[in-house]
């Protein structure tokens, strides 16, 4: 009689903790959002356009300033190429630093 009593207090136990599990919906509707708007699908399509047409893709604070370059390719390596021979820049793996 102690196995079926200690078997019945078990069984009663899950019984009542695994009742809770079942306490909503499957689908978790609890979680659901709801919206009560007055604006009409016009209006929001509308405002899309808007939107979409005045968008800036550049992200704030990343203004990217190009400058138009008036110099020579030819000239500006042969610069370059100077610098290196008098030691003005360092070249290859070595550095001043």
């Amino acid at each position: 009689m102690n196995a079926t009593a200690r078997f019945l207090s078990i069984a009663a136990v899950a019984a009542f903790a695994s009742f809770g599990a079942h306490a909503d919906e499957a689908d978790s509707s609890q979680f659901a959002l709801q919206f009560d708007t007055n604006r009409t699908r016009a209006e929001v399509k509308a405002e899309a356009v808007v939107e979409a047409r005045t968008h800036n893709m550049e992200p704030a604070g990343s203004r990217v300033v190009t400058y138009q370059s008036t110099a020579d390719r030819s000239a500006v390596r042969a610069l370059a190429a100077e610098a290196v021979r008098t030691g003005q820049i360092p070249h290859g793996e070595f550095s001043a630093m």
